[in-house]
């Protein structure tokens, strides 16, 4: 299950440092502005999805693309994030 979020990951890596014409996630690596406007509503939709009860998966999934990308895109690398939850286990 995880090795399809490290596929996403290095996708992303792929993408960003060999770029393929016409790929919509390299246009997101590429925007920054785009990267985060998708974010924000893929998030908002998912929230709307869950009130709703409808389409809870799909917008989940949306929201880990976009949100990875989102990462990739500003250089926040997901070692440096899960090494941050790993330091807040208590």
């Amino acid at each position: 299950m995880l090795k399809i979020l490290e596929d996403l990951f290095l996708l992303a890596r792929e993408r960003k440092n060999n770029p393929i014409s016409g790929s919509y996630t390299n246009k997101l690596l590429a925007d920054k502005s785009l990267s985060k406007s998708k974010v924000l509503e893929e998030i908002n939709e998912l929230i709307d999805a869950v009130e709703e009860d409808s389409n809870k998966i799909h917008e989940a999934a949306d929201v880990f693309y976009h949100l990875i990308m989102y990462l990739e895109a500003n250089n926040i690398k997901i070692e440096d994030v899960m090494s941050e939850l790993d330091n807040r286990k208590k």
